[in-house]
């Protein structure tokens, strides 16, 4: 892991902002309409808002963050949203004593001071070829000391993620009191430099990095190769041969798909 920059003497606040943004994606195969249906629901209450909000309850504890606060919300008939405000340094009486916004009765926000944390979930299925996906669009910000990397491995382990792409970006300067403008305070060149080494060990990745503009982006492509982890309501045992060969070629070319940011044709090796 790369070491920081020798502690800057500032004049004032540390100005910059660090955005860390997750999609992450979970692919399964249902063979049923019924266990279709099925699937939504389990991730509906597997990744309910109020599941939503511990997660991210733990990401602000990892920073060292203090919530503001919290706003959250189900979805009918699917998905889910939570936001969270938070601050560098403890706020008295500053969190919420009513969850927030008053139209939508499930919902809660969470704020924090000059930074925020949010997640956002997508269920949906393939109408034919039994493919269920499920993406979670997860954005720490924060600005100040605070530094959104020290959740990544945290938020990829929480969630089922066969498939990850995340972007991290320093943005603006803070100023030290000689006058210099400082763009970043971190040594970083990939943002695979704080990834534990199980999660490195895992996953295939790709970097596309502009350095000159404290711009990082990584894909992730899970390594596992059982079958029987990407199916929903039946196992391997339930399959014949045949079948069992033509899922996973569905699967690796959904997978593919997702991960290259592109559409293949059916009838495609890949």
């Amino acid at each position: 892991m790369p070491k920081p920059f020798k502690k800057l003497k500032l004049h004032g606040f540390n100005n910059l902002t660090k955005s860390l943004s997750f999609s992450i994606y979970d692919v399964c195969y249902a063979k049923t309409p019924e266990q279709r249906k099925e699937y939504i629901e389990y991730i509906d209450e597997q990744y309910s808002a109020e599941r939503l909000t511990d997660i991210l309850g733990e990401v602000v504890d990892i920073i060292g963050a203090n919530i503001l606060n919290v706003a959250r919300q189900d979805y009918d008939p699917q998905g889910a949203s939570v936001t969270i405000l938070i601050s560098e340094e403890p706020v008295a009486d500053a969190t919420a004593q009513q969850e927030e916004p008053g139209p939508l009765p499930d919902s809660v926000v969470a704020h924090l001071d000059k930074s925020h944390i949010c997640v956002h979930t997508y269920p949906e299925e393939h109408p034919h070829d039994g493919i269920c996906t499920f993406r979670a669009d997860i954005e720490v910000s924060t600005c100040g000391v605070i530094s959104p990397l020290k959740a990544l491995n945290f938020l990829i382990h929480s969630l089922e993620s066969d498939i990850v792409t995340i972007d991290y970006r320093v943005r603006g300067f803070t100023r030290d009191v000689d006058g210099k403008k400082h763009y970043i305070d971190h040594d970083i060149n990939s943002i695979q430099n704080f990834m534990s080494e199980d999660t490195q060990d895992a996953y295939q990745m790709i970097d596309v990095n502009m350095y000159q503009e404290n711009l990082f982006h990584t894909k992730m492509l899970l390594k596992e190769t059982d079958l029987n982890t990407y199916l929903f309501g039946i196992t391997t045992d339930d399959l014949s041969e045949e079948e069992q060969v033509e899922i996973r070629h569905k699967l690796t070319r959904e997978m593919h798909e997702i991960f290259y940011g592109r559409n293949y044709p059916a009838d495609s090796a890949v």
